[in-house]
């Protein structure tokens, strides 16, 4: 049996039946606003060795940019090309990904706030270094 009608409103149909996107869905804590931020992240593909940078940047309520983004870290010993790509592509992902969709509450609670947001091309995360002041032994 043959479907009868215009081809246009069978995909129209299909579009509207189709499930929502995650990106979408109201973020409402700090750590999916991050895990938001490093899912559109994209290194430099033209990178050989990996470079770590650290943004520091700000929203509104509404989860778009407040004032300008700031570089706070870079791995030490990277060329100013590296450094460079680095940037721009840190720069690419929080225009990709924003106006980020704050729940009603996180976006109050956030808004001015700043977040220090790291990049990183590895696997898995950089882990601090350990401070050991709590193992030295104390004398009275």
């Amino acid at each position: 049996m043959r479907r009868r009608g215009k081809p246009a409103l069978w995909f129209a149909a299909a579009l509207l039946a189709w499930p929502l996107q995650a990106a979408a869905e109201p973020l409402d804590t700090i750590r999916d606003v991050v895990e938001r931020l490093h899912e559109c992240w994209t290194p430099p593909r033209s990178q050989a060795k990996p470079v770590d940078i650290t943004v520091i940047v700000s929203f509104n309520r509404e989860g778009a940019i407040l004032g300008r983004p700031r570089v706070t870290y870079e791995t030490k010993g990277a060329s100013d090309e590296d450094r460079l790509a680095y940037r721009i592509a840190a720069m690419e992902a929080l225009q990709r990904c924003t106006p980020l969709p704050f729940s009603e509450g996180l976006g109050g609670a956030v808004a001015g706030r700043p977040f220090a947001i790291r990049f990183w091309t590895r696997k898995t995360p950089p882990k601090p270094a350990e401070r050991r002041a709590w193992l030295t032994p104390k004398i009275l």
